[in-house]
Formats: C-alpha cells, structure tokens, sequence
C-alpha cells in the first residue's frame, strides 16, 4: 500500500462499486488511486458502440477467461465504456419497471448482478491503468471517471429503485435470509442511504455537483503524483558514490547508459532507489538534496497538488454536511470496525503514549551513536535517520541488512512466498506462458488448491517503469462469485511492486524490506485467491477498510521466522543458505527502530484524520500540516517539504479518514500471529481457521465476529506491544 506504507497495499486503493460490488486496487503512490466512487453504469450513443473488433464486445475465449491483452489498445476503451455503460441502463431501467412488487430476488439481486459488460472493461482499464498506463489512457480516465460518477450518482438518486431497495429493506425480518444475503441488502440499504438517496431538491443536484467534481480532482491529484516523480533526474559522478552498495551503483549506471550517457550513474526518486540511497549514501548533502527533492513534489509548479488537495478536502467535507454528518470522517467511518473518529484517536492515542517513550530513548541512543561515530556532535536531521539508523542497528547486531540481498534473489523469493500458502494452505502455483499478460516483466500463475481444483490465476509484476504507478498493490481483474446455477467462478489477482531491476551482471536482489513488501501484497492476492462467497460484491478484499490490511499484515510476521526462511533464502551464486548469523541478526534486529517506524505511522494517521475532521476550508496547507501532526513530530519541519501532496492514500485512494487502518489491523495482525506462534507457524488446523474464517468470507459478516470466532475472544494491542519489545 508503497509507498508509505510498504504496501499500499502499502497503496494505496481505489474502491470502484461496479454492478453494486467493491473493487479494492492497492495504488502506491500510495495507493494510489482515483477516489472513492460509486460506478454502476451510464448511456451512450457513442457510433463506435458495435465495432466487432473491440474484443470487450465478446466473451473472452482465452483459457480461465482471462484479458486478452494484445488485442485491447487505446481506441477500444471509451467505446466498451460506453456500450457497458448503455447496457448497464437497461439493467436498471428492468429492475425500476419491473411491475412485480419488490423482492430480494428482483432488486437487491438483480441491482448486484446489474452492470457486468461494464464490470469487465473497468476490471481491466483500472489496474492498467495503475500498472501499465501513457498519456492517452490517463486522459481517458478523466472522461470515464466523469461519466461513471455522474450516472453512478443519478443511479443513487434514482427515487424509484431506492423506493423498491427500501421495501425489501423494511421487510427484512420477515425474509429468513441467511447470513449472506442479508449482508448484501444491508450493505445495498448502506450504499443508497449514506450516498444521498434521501436527499430532495437543491440537495441532489448539490451532491451531483460535488460528486463529478471529486471524480475529476482525485484523478488530477494521482496523475501529478506519478507526472512529476517521473520527471526527476539526478546525475552524479563516480566521486558521488560513497558509501553505496554494489548493487545501487550497478543499477544507476545502467540507467545512464540506457540513456546514453555511459561512465555516469542515473538516480531517481523511484522507491527501491531513493531507500536504498538514502540508507547507505556517506554524502550528507547528497542525502539532504534527495530527501528535499523526495518530499518537495507536487508542492510547486506544473504539477502542484496544493489546490487540489484543499478542495479535495473541502468537496468531502460538503458532501459529508449534505448527508447530515458534521465532517468527513464522521460519515466515512460508518461502515468500519472503528465506527468514528472517537474510536480512531483513542486508538491512536494509546499508541502515541505506549510508543512517545521507546522513541525518546531510541533518538537519544541514536544520537549519540552518529555523534561518537563522526567524531563531533551531530543533530540528526530526518535526511540521517536511514542513514545513521542503518549502522547502529548494524553495531548492535553485528548486521548489515544488505549483506542478505545475496539471499532473497527474487525468482528463489518467489518460491518461498508462494511456498508459504503451500505450507499454510496446501496451495501450487505453476506459470503457464499460455496465460497472455499486458508486459513483458509480468508473469502468470495457474492456483489450484490442495486438492488439485483450480483457485484462480496470479500476474506477477515486479519491476519500476515509467507507465506504472510507484509503491506496491494488488488489484484483480476479476472477482470470484457464485453462479446461479452453482458454478464457482473464480478470480484473477495481480501484484505488483516496485523491485529493484536485475542488471545484465546481476539478478534482481531483494532487501528484507522488499520481502516483507513481497509478503504483504501476497497476503491480499491470498485474500482474493481463497475467496468463497456467492456474491463479487463481498468476495475477496471487499471488506472494511480497517480489516483489509490484516491477511497482508499477517504474512509479514514471516520474515523473521527462521522455520520460513530455511525453505527458500539460498546465495544466489553459491546455493549456500543464510549463515546463522545474518538470520539471528535479522531476527534480533527485527524490532530496532519499532517506536520510530510506529510514530511515523502515527503521523500519516493524525494528518489523514485533521484532514477529514476538519469542519471549515484549509486555508493554508503548511500551518495546517505542523498543527496535525505536533503530538508525533519526530524532526522539526523541514521548509518547502510537505507530506499532503503527495498522500495518494487520502486524497486520490480509497483510505480518506482511512489511514489509521494499517495500525489497526497491526493489532489485529500481531493478535492473530501470536496464535500461530503458540500452536506452531504452519500449524495446519490454525491454518484452516484462519482461511475458513478470516480469508475466504470476504465480507459477508461482520469481520468482528469473523475475528472473534478464528480467535476464540477480542483482540487486545499487548501482542504488539510484546511483539515491537516495547512490552515483555
């Protein structure tokens, strides 16, 4: 959700309702992502509608049904939106005129199954979009965000087909639903409800407004984002390069001599490259100029995302006060497991106040670390922390985290990670050539379970490129759902992330970080791949917000176990696996820096929800920032340097007054993993708790009682506390 969370889905997400059901895409650009838009269907008259060669006007023939990708160009986008959108109108149109009373079989079904030639074109334009994208295709965003906002918005405030859901609604007790269906008419009752359906007059078409006006500066938002990140060229010399690891320097002077300056080294602000740089550059200045470049994008200039992100803000804000809640936050948290911003500070809160101390003394040892190492006194600066934190952590523990590399080559990586859902789930992946993929770096993988049967298909996609957002997600270009007539079909899910690129002398290697990155995308590919539910709109990551992390969170606690890394970390020239060391190393080191990496969190949370608390305009984004985050400010404020406009997550994502979730499924993913740790890691009955009860429900109940019913109890934050030592 990279990225600033390693994943987003260390991204960032885009929420897209499609024939009424949620699509979660993890964009990192921290994402990552267009906004929060409901997308049902929209009318067209466009002349290219009947084009045979559009290959979204017929079923897909390729095997597992899959997007045939070489067949799809930019021409056939906004034709397939507009036929889907024209059908999709007809659907409803059936569902309003139906003269038969309303039931639960012929709305809330009927509206649940409405749309699916539109469902298909977005299941492949947004994760294209997001992965493997040009100019033309994010200008066609905008059109096609536009339209679907705008008719998915006339939908909403369709008085007839809210009438009809409301009937069923209000008849419910009587139903004898079981337990999936009745999340699916509460969660339909919920969308029309919290999205303006009882709104009248002016009001509807304040909200229309507002709605297409959102659509467009979400996408504006993330499109700057990725613009101006690509623009960025930094040239050294080899005189430049202290302190750097053989594989950064090799990956620059690659880059320039793909740009034809061959005897220079090319960085960018690309995350593997501007991490890796930041952690080991011995240039302080050098070090101070990319951390000013990194976190001055998107402030200033062509791309500046300023005036954008304040009405982004601010059009929330309205649209909350339009359906009677007093802020953003209040109205977006009525479907979490936090309920409202109460419960999302008190969480925070108890953080800040078990982590404030453990951070003190981390930043007073550290400081005095740098100062004996250089000799004089020395103020860490937050371009130092990477830099000074790597070799403390590296003398306390006798480790170096770049001395693994050798050991997580990514092809040997990908083995162990899949591996674990063999261990856990019994799962194999096999890579069929025959499944066609949109580039050449992705790959594609056959799933089938323990049994044999067939579970889905995984794209794999791991390297930087201009086309593709920064950060790590997953997204799917297909959901899993049940026929009527019983037939399982099932999903296809994609990762992708931003490693660094094997050169022509060396294979691409991974920092631990990376794998933990790896690991947690994997856990929601897992999430999407398990799932079993009768309907997409509850399949899969289609739950709430703050539980989503938890399967992703979850696989994280992996990397430390040496049970998991004796099964696939070998040297990539020797075949030798990790020296003892390195993994006691790693292990041991696992929690340096744990009150640091919690406050940072903490940080993104506080800003998120001053954001969308906010009752008036931001006037001024630069006081606004300092005032949000005082209470978890780790270095003073560095001028022309702002976090905001470049926060895909809560202005271009899915995670608005959302970004506390990671640190709430932290404690659910810390409370989970220490059942594991008590039963066995791959004990296979905890295994198949937590697939039954946690990965293949989706969101067909609350994930509360989900969770409770894997756990035996409530989750508390002790198992974290004990985990990041800040507790024994």
């Amino acid at each position: 959700m990279v990225n600033i969370n390693q994943s987003v889905i260390t991204g960032k997400p885009v929420i897209v309702f499609s024939r009424m059901k949620v699509r979660l895409f993890k964009y990192i650009s921290v994402t990552t992502t267009a906004a929060l838009c409901y997308f049902v269907a929209s009318a067209s008259n466009s002349s290219d509608m009947e084009n045979p060669s559009n290959p979204f006007f017929s079923p897909f023939t390729t095997l597992h049904q899959t997007p045939p990708f070489s067949k799809i160009d930019n021409s056939h986008w906004m034709p397939a939106v507009d036929r889907g959108l024209a059908e999709a109108n007809r659907e409803i149109e059936a569902i309003v005129d139906n003269p038969e009373a309303p039931t639960f079989r012929n709305t809330i079904v009927a509206l649940q199954t409405a749309g699916s030639d539109l469902d298909r074109v977005l299941n492949v334009f947004y994760p294209l979009l997001s992965a493997n994208s040009d100019d033309e295709m994010m200008e066609q965003s905008i059109e096609i965000g536009s339209k679907l906002s705008d008719y998915s918005t006339s939908i909403i405030l369709n008085e007839r087909l809210w009438q009809r859901v409301k009937q069923v609604y209000d008849q419910r007790l009587s139903l004898n639903l079981n337990t999936e269906d009745s999340m699916l008419l509460q969660k339909t009752y919920d969308m029309f409800a919290l999205s303006g359906a009882t709104l009248q007059g002016e009001d509807r078409e304040e909200y229309k407004r507002l709605s297409s006006r959102l659509s467009e500066l979400t996408t504006r938002f993330g499109q700057n984002v990725l613009k101006e990140l690509n623009t960025y060229q930094i040239w050294l010399k080899e005189e430049d390069l202290d302190g750097l690891p053989t594989s950064s320097i090799e990956a620059a002077a690659q880059a320039a001599k793909d740009a034809g300056r061959e005897g220079e080294y090319l960085f960018t602000l690309d995350q593997p490259v501007y991490m890796a740089f930041m952690k080991y550059s011995g240039r302080r200045d050098l070090r101070e100029k990319m951390y000013r470049l990194y976190n001055g994008r998107n402030i200033t200039g062509e791309f500046s995302n300023i005036e954008i992100l304040k009405e982004i803000a601010d059009t929330r804000r309205q649209l909350a006060n339009l359906l009677g809640k007093k802020n953003y936050a209040e109205y977006s948290l009525t479907n979490t497991m936090a309920k409202n911003p109460e419960a999302v500070y008190d969480l925070l809160g108890k953080l800040r106040e078990a982590y404030k101390p453990a951070l003190d003394a981390e930043m007073e040892q550290l400081t005095a670390f740098a100062s004996q190492l250089e000799g004089e006194s020395v103020h860490i600066m937050p371009w130092d922390y990477s830099y000074y934190s790597n070799k403390h952590r590296a003398a306390q523990y006798d480790f170096d985290e770049e001395a693994l590399r050798p050991y997580f080559e990514l092809n040997n990586t990908i083995n162990g990670v899949f591996g674990l859902a063999t261990k856990l789930y019994g799962l194999t992946f096999t890579e069929n050539p025959d499944i066609e993929v949109y580039h050449p770096d992705v790959k594609a993988f056959e799933v089938n379970d323990k049994d044999g049967s067939y579970l889905g298909v995984i794209y794999t996609d791991f390297f930087p490129r201009a086309s593709k957002r920064p950060g790590a997600w997953m997204t799917g270009f297909k959901d899993q759902y049940i026929t009527d007539d019983g037939v399982n079909s099932r999903p296809h899910v994609s990762i992708v992330m931003n490693f660094t690129k094997p050169t022509p002398d060396t294979p691409s290697l991974l920092t631990p970080y990376e794998v933990e990155t790896f690991l947690h995308e994997f856990g929601h590919s897992l999430h999407g791949l398990l799932a079993n539910t009768k309907y997409a709109s509850m399949s899969g990551t289609s739950v709430y917000r703050d539980f989503v992390e938890l399967p992703s969170q979850f696989n994280e606690n992996y990397l430390t176990e040496r049970e998991f890394l004796d099964g696939f970390a070998r040297h990539y020239i020797t075949g030798e696996p990790i020296p003892e060391e390195l993994i006691k190393g790693l292990i041991e080191s696992a929690r340096y820096g744990a009150a640091y990496q919690c406050m940072r969190q903490l940080m993104f949370g506080y800003l998120d929800m001053a954001y969308y608390t906010a009752t008036e305009p931001i006037a001024d984004p630069v006081e606004f920032e300092k005032s949000a985050t005082s209470l978890v400010q780790i270095f003073e404020p560095v001028e022309n340097c702002l976090v905001a406009p470049q926060f895909s997550h809560i202005f271009s994502g899915g995670y608005a007054a959302g970004y506390y979730s990671y640190k709430w499924a932290e404690v659910l993913d810390a409370d989970a993993f220490s059942v594991f740790k008590k039963n066995g890691i791959f004990d296979s009955k905890t295994a198949q708790s937590f697939r039954d009860n946690i990965l293949s429900r989706g969101g067909t109940e609350n994930p509360a009682e989900l969770y409770s019913r894997f756990r035996g109890g409530q989750p508390t934050i002790d198992a974290l506390l004990v985990r990041d030592g800040i507790k024994n």
